[in-house]
């Protein structure tokens, strides 16, 4: 198995950077942001529930294709992955399919890098809300996924 590094945190965190940053200094393989490459196609953030089931499926493809690469030293670094996903359909949908859980417990990162909301906000057509109350939230959301898989995190803040 290679080994698999995921980014996630709130909108406007730094993860993007920080995902290309991670990839160029480990010469890593980078898997961008597929729900960014979806919202900008359409042109707009309102996302229906069955797009959002699209675009956490394309996500487990990603993972599975990781998965069945050659072992390597060099990581895979998903800027964004299932968890993402996961408190997205909870948020904006009130449910959460079960098959995205099975998932997540079936394709798990090695470590999570988790970005704190402490950078300003920056507009962009494929951000929904810049609200720091909402991205606290949906960063403790994260946080709270992750300890619930015991998997290894660590919290990125910006000085």
């Amino acid at each position: 198995m290679v080994y698999k590094v995921g980014i996630i945190g709130p909108e406007s965190s730094g993860k993007s950077t920080l995902a290309r940053y991670l990839a160029k200094r480990y010469k890593a393989t980078l898997v961008p942001e597929y729900a960014r490459e979806y919202v900008e196609r359409k042109g707009t953030t309102d996302v229906t529930y069955d797009e959002l089931c699209a675009i956490a499926h394309h996500q487990i493809e990603e993972i599975e294709a990781a998965n069945r690469s050659p072992l390597t030293a060099n990581p895979y670094i998903f800027d964004t992955e299932l968890i993402v996903s996961k408190v997205w359909f909870d948020y904006a949908f009130k449910q959460v399919p079960e098959w995205l859980n099975e998932a997540i417990e079936r394709y798990p990162m090695d470590v999570y890098l988790l970005t704190y909301p402490d950078l300003p906000w920056v507009p962009d057509p494929a951000r929904y809300n810049g609200a720091d109350a909402i991205r606290l939230e949906l960063f403790k959301r994260y946080e709270q996924e992750i300890q619930t898989l015991n998997i290894p995190y660590y919290i990125i803040t910006h000085c």
